[in-house]
């Protein structure tokens, strides 16, 4: 656990006495046979708590601090659940199934201020934390408040704050990237000037207070935000939902495809079947030689074979394939023949069907 006016390099804590769980696959297990497929990420290193720092603070002892951070981690070893209802939220106020915005300065004023109602409203449901008495929680018997910003060190602290701890929470599609940490709110902690409301800002002194529970981890990514724009201007081209969903998967290929952007691009209530087999993307891309892998175990080692990004749950991953493999290229044998990525040079050819258990 660390301090400090920005982030630590990305990572997690480890309370005193308590052993880090080991870093899950992305997505779901691999099905029995298939270990050696597995492609597993490095999770990055960990970042330890210092005993001494976490019961002192500017030389003060803050015990409830250290209790509601033991709480918080018990309850979210890996950061998961945080970072799901950060996803979440972000994805409910760009409502792109509806509007097909995926960018937060497509967002107006009123629905940027709405973001943190739905980040806290995230955190409680998912940590299943008890309501306050005078702020948003009770954890660990102490009170505390939770705030979020789309940028680092922009939390507006409100008057009865002033002693009580914050939870601070922090998240950027454009980053990629999340972070919480914990804030005991004390004289000169905050900027003198505040807001109509009586908010004020953070002062350097403050947000070199915080105590980083989580920093700068993966935000489960917006295809979308991280494409070129030319890209994404090619997609919404289309007229129809169903090529605009074909277009998403020609262009994304190798990363990693949310059901939120599958949503945003179709615009259309069933915007799955747009992916499916039986008419969808599926079968519309395979004559080009694109196959596209879901969150089934089975794709998901497959992907991994071709050094894909494994998709997780929800996601989908897309490659064009080749059966004209060079010497030492990673293969899959599908339907009596060996498979691997394409090049751009490289001929277009039917694709061949995935293997479904």
């Amino acid at each position: 656990m660390t301090t400090g006016a920005e982030p630590p390099p990305r990572g997690r804590v480890a309370l005193p006495g308590l052993t880090p769980a080991p870093d899950p696959l992305d997505g779901q297990g691999l099905l029995p046979g298939m270990a050696g497929l597995a492609g597993v990420q490095d999770p990055g290193p960990a970042l330890i708590a210092d005993a001494a720092g976490l019961a002192q603070r500017g030389g003060r002892a803050d015990a409830e601090l250290g209790r509601v951070a033991a709480e918080l981690l018990a309850a979210d070893p890996d950061g998961a659940r945080i970072g799901a209802a950060v996803r979440n939220a972000l994805d409910m106020l760009l409502d792109g199934q509806h509007t097909g915005r995926y960018r937060w300065d497509q967002l107006c004023k009123t629905e940027k201020t709405h973001a943190g109602t739905l980040v806290e409203i995230g955190v409680q449901r998912r940590l299943a934390l008890a309501d306050g008495d005078l702020l948003d929680y009770s954890i660990a018997g102490t009170d505390v408040d939770c705030k979020f910003s789309h940028w680092m060190g922009r939390w507006m602290i409100p008057p009865e704050a002033a002693g009580k701890l914050m939870l601070l929470i922090q998240a950027s599609d454009a980053d990629g990237t999340w972070s919480a940490g914990l804030l005991r709110v004390r004289p000169g902690y905050l900027r003198e000037a505040s807001n109509r409301d009586l908010k004020r800002a953070l002062s350097e002194r403050g947000r070199a207070a915080i105590t980083w529970l989580f920093a700068r981890s993966t935000l489960q990514e917006n295809v979308l935000v991280k494409m070129a724009e030319r890209d994404v201007m090619g997609i919404f081209a289309h007229r129809s939902g169903q090529q605009r969903v074909n277009e998403l998967f020609r262009r994304a290929q190798h990363r990693r495809v949310s059901r939120t952007a599958v949503a945003t691009v179709a615009m259309q209530d069933d915007y799955m079947k747009r992916v499916r087999a039986g008419g969808g993307a599926r079968d519309q891309l395979r004559g080009a030689g694109i196959v596209i892998f879901g969150d089934y175990a089975g794709d998901q080692a497959l992907a991994a074979a071709l050094g894909l990004p494994r998709p997780g749950p929800g996601e989908f991953v897309s490659a064009r394939l080749t059966s004209r493999v060079p010497p030492g290229a990673r293969t899959l044998r599908l339907e009596g023949a060996d498979w691997g990525l394409a090049d751009p040079a490289d001929p277009a050819e039917p694709a061949p069907h995935l293997p479904r258990a």
